[in-house]
């Protein structure tokens, strides 16, 4: 399977780690590199899965926090911060996840590989997902953050 990989500064010290995982697990990484605007490589990441070059994705942040979040901006991206193998599978069989954020701040090398095994072995059953109440896939417009300025 063909992963879209991006980390942020705070990221970066599991950059090897995630590459020779999926390597080491027969996959192919696309790398996107690095990026100190965390929303700028996560958009790259979720794009490359949206426009059909990668299958999955994943990214590292500090918290993994704030890259789902921008991740999940792109139509057709379900992206979640994990830091725990039942997450990393069941986000995937349950839900459908296509993007997994993992905070390098939070979890360690072999965490991290057990979370990106967990996330690439899982697959979508549909089975146990719950029909989506009507509106739940749009976008809430009535409460807007209004920046300080």
């Amino acid at each position: 399977m063909k992963v879209a990989c991006g980390f942020a500064h705070a990221g970066v010290a599991l950059h090897e780690v995630v590459i020779d995982e999926l390597v080491d697990g027969g996959h192919e990484a696309l790398d996107l590199g690095a990026a100190d605007d965390y929303p700028v490589i996560a958009r790259a990441v979720a794009r490359a899965i949206s426009d059909g070059r990668a299958a999955r994705g994943t990214f590292v942040c500090g918290s993994g926090a704030g890259v789902s979040v921008a991740a999940s901006k792109v139509h057709g991206i379900r992206a979640a911060t994990v830091s725990d193998t039942y997450t990393a599978h069941q986000s995937v069989e349950h839900d459908d996840l296509n993007v997994l954020c993992r905070g390098a701040r939070v979890i360690g090398s072999e965490l991290a590989r057990e979370l990106m095994r967990a996330f690439l072995g899982a697959r979508f059953s549909g089975a146990e997902r719950p029909p989506t109440p009507p509106g739940a896939g749009q976008r809430d417009r009535t409460s807007r953050r209004r920046r300080a300025g």
